[in-house]
């Protein structure tokens, strides 16, 4: 049953856990008109010893990122990020969107970070796994003090995001963008509304983030747009319609990525599309499995965000054809490194004095 303003039906034990617990199955009370009471969202504080993440993935356009959150209140259903949540023992469902967790001392940490010795400088992603601008940051404010540690120390940095809350930002984005430090790329998955309120329920309306990339754009900062996840029949058919829609706003690049289920996402979404989308599962799953080797995911370096296939070419010729047509980049331009400024250590500026 759907939660409402939740993206998961079900809160599906991690794959960690040596117990399972399974809804039990009872008919519906005919006398009963109330509906479940509304699920509450929780932040703890993380006490966490660094910030920067790296990797070393071959399909991954960046090298270090780093993520002010984990869990994300936006509640997309298909968001490859929920395994995650299994590694603190919760499940990757519900809790996934409602049991967050904040990192107070990413601004401290990063600071402590960029001027460890041999720290050598590269365009750090910021939200490359849950959203920097998800409902919480709103209050808490950590992303725009990780930002200004950035901006003080001439830092590049690219934001991805669906929220407009973005545009709060713009005072410190700008000023970067001025001097190649800062892009940001704005996912847009649908144009319907109802699809995107059934899918992303907590995540802005696509007007929103379409106005997010106008505001960008009109800042002066590099705004592209992610048509990501493309889902084979449910959202693919809108693929032109989203980046015409982007450039229109202002977008300069743009890219895309095919869906992704690893681990739980699988039954997740799977059980998400039986209930809202009944009638198109059947085809959206063997769609799936067409672009995947015959299964509903395939982890291989070069084939995970795009898939194999007949279905997956056609896409990748379509997206094509498209940034063509629109004089959409396959991905932003470069961000300037040579900027780098190395923060001051505690007492370097008595020494001035002394």
């Amino acid at each position: 049953m759907n939660q409402r303003g939740r993206g998961a039906l079900t809160n599906r034990a991690g794959r960690y856990e040596k117990q399972r617990v399974e809804p039990l199955e009872e008919p519906p009370d005919p006398w009963c008109e109330e509906e479940p009471p509304p699920l509450r969202t929780t932040v703890t504080p993380e006490a966490t010893r660094s910030i920067i993440s790296t990797n070393d993935s071959p399909d991954v356009p960046f090298d270090q990122s780093i993520n002010p959150y984990r869990g994300c209140e936006h509640g997309c259903v298909y968001c490859f990020a929920r395994p995650t949540h299994a590694y603190l023992g919760l499940s990757p469902g519900l809790d996934f969107e409602t049991r967050l967790f904040s990192k107070p001392e990413a601004p401290r940490l990063l600071r402590e970070e960029l001027r460890r010795p041999g720290y050598r400088c590269q365009t750090i992603a910021l939200g490359a796994n849950t959203d920097p601008y998800q409902p919480i940051e709103r209050k808490l404010g950590i992303t725009r003090q990780i930002l200004e540690v950035l901006a003080e120390h001439h830092h590049p940095v690219s934001v991805v995001t669906k929220s407009d809350l973005v545009l709060r930002d713009l005072d410190l984005l700008a000023p970067m963008a001025q001097e190649k430090l800062a892009c940001v790329l704005v996912s847009i998955t649908t144009l319907d509304r109802g699809l995107a309120r059934r899918m992303e329920p907590r995540a802005p309306s696509p007007p929103r983030r379409l106005a997010a990339i106008e505001g960008l754009a009109r800042a002066g900062v590099p705004a592209g747009v992610l048509a990501s996840p493309m889902i084979p029949g449910l959202n693919d058919s809108e693929l032109e319609a989203i980046l015409a829609a982007a450039s229109r706003a202002g977008a300069a690049s743009a890219g895309y990525i095919l869906l992704r289920l690893p681990l739980e996402i699988k039954d997740l979404f799977s059980e998400w599309l039986e209930a809202n989308e009944p009638l198109k599962a059947p085809r959206v799953l063997a769609l799936l499995r067409e672009t995947r080797g015959g299964r509903l995911y395939d982890s291989a370096f070069g084939q995970r965000m795009r898939g194999s296939g007949p279905h997956a070419d056609l896409l990748r010729r379509r997206f094509e054809v498209a940034c063509r047509r629109h004089g959409l980049r396959h991905r932003p331009e470069p961000l300037d490194a040579g900027r780098f400024v190395v923060p001051a250590r505690p007492g370097d500026q008595m020494a001035l004095f002394t």
